[in-house]
């Protein structure tokens, strides 16, 4: 899932993004409600977590602006206020979700899933994504090819899932960075390169068929060879 953390506390931000990255999902981070409205308003994000005290512009009414503009991006708050008034008055406001700080990741986890899960029509991601012999399990956390599981390191995992995720389509560098690395432009580096590379040895190496294709001069792709 693609989160957004606003949340104007330096630390606690870089330990929800370095969390949420770990267990697999791509986060970013917004330090004032301000930039997290303007961020939150191109609808990208599949769960908003919001601390309620912001500068800037407060979590609750950053909420409101953007349900105020038909933007229902799940939004899970997190507050110090933790009275049943002051959630009634956090779900009100816009909110899915409330959770009361402190709180245990675990459980912040299971909740923003949770969240994440709602689709318009009741639908829900594939929790499975398979192309020819290579298979990725979302809910193990696993990737495999004939049977036999692959050892990927975080980065590679979520580069294979996007790319699984769009399979047959080419993915451009662009998208693999703000996707995969959270990147909003082009850092002039090897780093897509090189991962790349490193994924296509994993997947690919002693393999019939490979998979993992360059489009020259457009991105990448992953796709069956065999059709």
């Amino acid at each position: 899932m693609r989160l957004l953390i606003i949340e104007d506390d330096a630390e606690a931000a870089a330990y929800l993004v370095k969390a949420f990255r770990e267990a697999g999902h791509t986060a970013e981070h917004a330090a004032d409600g301000l930039d997290g409205y303007d961020r939150a308003r191109d609808g990208r994000h599949d769960v908003l977590i919001v601390d309620r005290m912001l500068p800037k512009m407060d979590g609750l009414a950053m909420i409101g602006a953007l349900r105020a503009q038909d933007i229902d991006t799940p939004a899970l708050i997190l507050s110090a206020l933790g009275q049943v008034d002051d959630r009634v008055k956090g779900l009100r406001a816009g909110g899915d979700d409330y959770l009361a700080k402190p709180y245990a990741f675990s459980e912040l986890l299971a909740r923003v899933e949770a969240l994440g899960r709602r689709k318009p029509g009741g639908a829900s991601e594939p929790t499975h994504y398979r192309v020819g012999d290579l298979e990725l399990d979302r809910l193990a956390h696993t990737a495999t090819r004939n049977g036999e599981e692959i050892a990927l390191q975080p980065r590679e995992y979520r580069l294979l899932e996007f790319l699984m995720k769009h399979a047959g389509q080419v993915v451009t560098r662009t998208m693999l960075l703000e996707s995969v690395w959270d990147y909003h432009f082009d850092p002039q580096t090897n780093v897509i390169d090189v991962h790349i590379s490193r994924l296509r040895a994993k997947i690919d190496k002693g393999q019939a068929t490979p998979l993992l294709h360059t489009v020259r001069g457009a991105g990448y792709m992953i796709r069956d060879g065999a059709r």
